[in-house]
């Protein structure tokens, strides 16, 4: 049990998280992110798939409520098809969410390049760098707006995409979602502002419950232990008794 006090996970050197590593080096798609490399820093370089840019709602941005602006951001590996969900922004107001959403629309539009003409045409990446973040999970809108979305889960927002296939195969996508560190997104300016998404703390290697667990079991041993060994040399000084010919229970 003792051996258990130690995290499995090796817990990232302090400032690990900060360096930023191209994504294939952190996650594949359709791989859980490690524990170790939640909040890990990326980089990667891609394109902003149109009619994809989602406002999902109940985001806090240091203890302020209000909404996050999300997009597909389709990876620049053709013939490969990759997407990874990313966080664009914040905004406290929906209407300047709608509002984002739109700008963001047309602009994508305008730069978008189907992957099979890419390498006929002179087509240039945006360039992407942010956090990678465990998916939260799917779950039901609190109220009666069912399209609601009040989670950020990568496997909710393709469920929304339009554009999920490329030649024919449908896209692989990253189980974990990105909050981009610029709201802009090499796109256009809009109001939203850059998510808050500060440095994870890096946990020390021992798991204190765990170790809690194995003290409570070795004092839970050592009580037994010594209960059984009061019983037992009660009972053998009561067998030594009435051999003896006396009354254990005279005093």
């Amino acid at each position: 049990m003792a051996a258990r006090a130690r995290d499995r996970h090796r817990s990232p050197e302090d400032g690990a998280t900060e360096i930023i590593r191209p994504i294939d080096e952190v996650v594949r798609p359709g791989q859980y992110l490690d524990d170790a490399l939640v909040g890990q820093k990326v980089s990667l370089e891609g394109q902003w798939v149109p009619g994809d840019f989602i406002v999902v709602s109940s985001r806090f941005d240091d203890g302020v409520e209000g909404y996050w602006v999300t997009g597909q951001f389709a990876l620049a590996v053709y013939p490969e098809s990759r997407s990874i969900a990313v966080a664009l922004g914040w905004t406290a107001s929906r209407e300047d969410a709608d509002a984002a959403v739109a700008a963001l629309e047309e602009r994508a539009e305008e730069k978008y390049v189907a992957p099979e003409l890419r390498h006929v045409v002179d087509w240039q990446p945006t360039p992407l760098t942010g956090r990678v973040i465990s998916d939260e999970g799917p779950q039901l809108p609190p109220g009666e707006d069912v399209d609601e979305m009040t989670r950020m889960s990568p496997a909710a927002l393709l469920s929304r995409w339009h554009d999920t296939e490329i030649d024919g195969e449908r896209i692989d996508v990253y189980r974990p979602y990105l909050t981009s560190d610029d709201p802009v997104a090499g796109l256009v300016e809009t109001e939203l502002t850059a998510i808050s998404s500060p440095a994870p703390e890096v946990a020390g290697p021992v798991n204190w419950l765990n170790l809690f667990y194995a003290v409570e079991w070795a004092v839970f041993a050592a009580f037994s232990f010594y209960l059984w060994y009061r019983l037992a040399k009660d009972a053998w000084e009561r067998e030594l008794e009435e051999l003896a010919g006396g009354d254990p229970d005279d005093e």
